[in-house]
């Protein structure tokens, strides 16, 4: 899908419109080959250029070509999966063609590009491209702060099941949070490198008031991150500690079990005794005593108590 947008004068009200003009805003949101060769035709921009911030696997980089700079930016990607959030990144490609277009290029939908889209950023004007491109990456940095701030929510609730009940599906839920913290972490080190880069080498303009936004950018960055490593330091002690629980109740099944294996085996044994088919010898059997049968009973179950005390004390109830 391919969206047109320009910022209006003097109102500053961002439209769509149906032709390409200087100091437009581009979005490519899954784009067709036909959409992908227009932008080509239309503008000279380069094939890969396009294409590159389309591959899942990109990594966060910029590159240049004469007039033409492309940053590449992991961003946070949520979406439900068997009535589960599920949190992943993919890349998120930024490009400046000359000091005409600028192209925001991804291959899902983005909250972060909607929020441009539907006017929830102030002070935005698609003809000042190096403030556009450091709102996105700001807007980027508050998302991921978000999302962990939900990973942390959904982490306490599932340790508030995990205390009721040990359950596989609670285990997995918690590896599935797991593992995108990992994806966020890795995310927001990439972008640190690509932020740390425009800061330092200058690949694109950079007034006064936009180093500040950008400095501002990386704080909000770095906070992201140390969030991430503190959160997926949190959840591999508690995937630690759970595992530790698990191993120990099922250490406390099997004693339970034992014990009361040993204890039934007592009474279980003295009456296999008389169900024999011989007879006892000193006259045990008791078939004259009408008592016996209860004398069995008394014993087996003085026994039985006598082993469940032995056994308490031995703490293997």
């Amino acid at each position: 899908m391919m969206e047109i947008f320009r910022t209006t004068e003097p109102n500053n009200e961002l439209v769509k419109i149906d032709r390409l003009e200087k100091g437009c805003w581009i979005n490519l949101t899954d784009p067709t080959q036909e959409e992908l060769a227009l932008i080509e035709s239309s503008i000279n921009v380069l094939p890969n250029f396009l294409r590159d911030p389309l591959d899942e696997e990109e990594k966060p980089r910029i590159d240049l070509d004469e007039e033409q700079t492309l940053l590449i930016v992991d961003i946070p990607y949520v979406y439900e999966d068997e009535n589960t959030l599920k949190f992943e990144t993919v890349p998120l490609g930024l490009l400046t063609v000359e000091d005409d277009y600028f192209l925001t290029i991804c291959l899902k939908e983005s909250s972060i590009i909607e929020k441009f889209k539907n006017g929830s950023v102030r002070n935005l004007f698609t003809f000042k491209k190096t403030r556009f491109i450091l709102q996105i990456l700001f807007n980027i940095a508050k998302d991921y702060l978000k999302y962990l701030r939900h990973i942390d929510k959904r982490t306490d609730y599932l340790e508030e099941t995990l205390h009721k009940s040990m359950r596989n599906k609670e285990l997995f839920k918690l590896l599935e949070l797991q593992k995108s913290l990992v994806f966020f972490t890795s995310s927001l080190r990439s972008n640190e490198v690509v932020m740390e880069k425009l800061l330092r080498n200058r690949y694109i303009k950079l007034y006064e008031e936009d180093q500040d936004l950008l400095e501002d950018v990386i704080v909000e960055n770095k906070q992201a991150l140390e969030m991430a490593n503190i959160y997926s330091t949190i959840l591999n002690g508690m995937m630690d500690a759970f595992a530790s629980v698990i191993s120990n109740n099922l250490n406390n099944v099997m004693k339970i079990l034992t014990s009361f294996t040993i204890v039934l085996a007592i009474p279980t044994m003295i009456f296999s005794f008389y169900g024999m088919n011989v007879p006892l010898p000193g006259g045990l059997s008791g078939r004259e005593n009408p008592l016996m049968f209860l004398w069995l009973l008394l014993g087996s179950g003085i026994v039985t108590i006598i082993s469940v005390v032995v056994l308490k004390r031995k703490q293997m109830f």
